[in-house]
């Protein structure tokens, strides 16, 4: 198999072997009963024009979807983003949701993905939800942009490689109570990746086995203090 093929075909194994996600990031308490069930689409392919300026574990022209969600949301508002969102009550799971919200969000051809399962869903109690990834591989080209701008301003593809470069991997600090904690984050192209969307990529990444080693030391400031 090819570095790409490896690609699909290692996403595939570890969606259907799972993952632990971070039992020391702090979690304040979700209400389970009221926590409302949401997925996102992590969308990996091979379509982007602009290869990866560096190489490493994955095929420089591996990316994955992103977006930008508005800054008038009421929560997580200008953060960096998978598409996805609410489960609806018409949606057959959180596969059927992430594609449909994926399409709604960016424009993507839904015969173009093939989900590849799913990932153990995560609580984001800021918003009260409970988020199933949807790893996912892009199979035929389509044109995505920013649908809705009420929900992002900005749709794009971030080279894998480039998000596992080490000099693009940091930590975001933040305190509760009297304990100050670090979560993964990511620099690229002038952009900061932070937040669920950085938990979840930092931690594939690394049950993958594609992290390289980097400065756990570097801290950046989240792109919401920041403004």
């Amino acid at each position: 198999m090819n570095a790409i093929t490896d690609a699909r075909s290692e996403l595939a194994a570890l969606c259907e072997r799972g993952l632990e996600w971070y039992p020391d990031v702090p979690r304040q308490s979700t209400d389970a009963p009221s926590a409302r069930p949401a997925a996102v689409l992590v969308l990996f392919g091979v379509l982007d024009s602009v290869p990866s300026r560096t190489g490493g574990a994955v095929a420089r022209d591996l990316d994955v979807l992103l977006l930008r969600r508005a800054a008038t949301l009421g929560s997580h508002a200008g953060q960096i983003a998978f598409p996805g969102g609410r489960l609806e009550a018409s949606d057959d799971g959180p596969i059927a949701a992430a594609i449909r919200e994926a399409g709604e969000e960016t424009g993507v051809d839904p015969d173009g993905i093939e989900p590849l399962g799913t990932l153990p869903p995560m609580p984001v109690p800021v918003s009260n939800h409970v988020v199933t990834p949807v790893p996912a591989w892009w199979t035929r080209p389509s044109q995505v942009a920013a649908v809705d701008h009420d929900e992002s301003v900005d749709v794009f593809r971030v080279p894998v490689a480039d998000l596992l470069e080490p000099a693009n991997r940091a930590n975001t600090q933040h305190t509760v109570g009297t304990q100050t904690f670090r979560s993964p984050a990511f620099t690229v192209g002038g952009r900061i990746v932070w937040g669920f969307t950085a938990l979840v990529l930092a931690r594939m990444f690394d049950e993958l086995g594609w992290s390289e080693p980097w400065d756990p030391e570097r801290i950046v400031e989240r792109d919401d203090l920041a403004r």
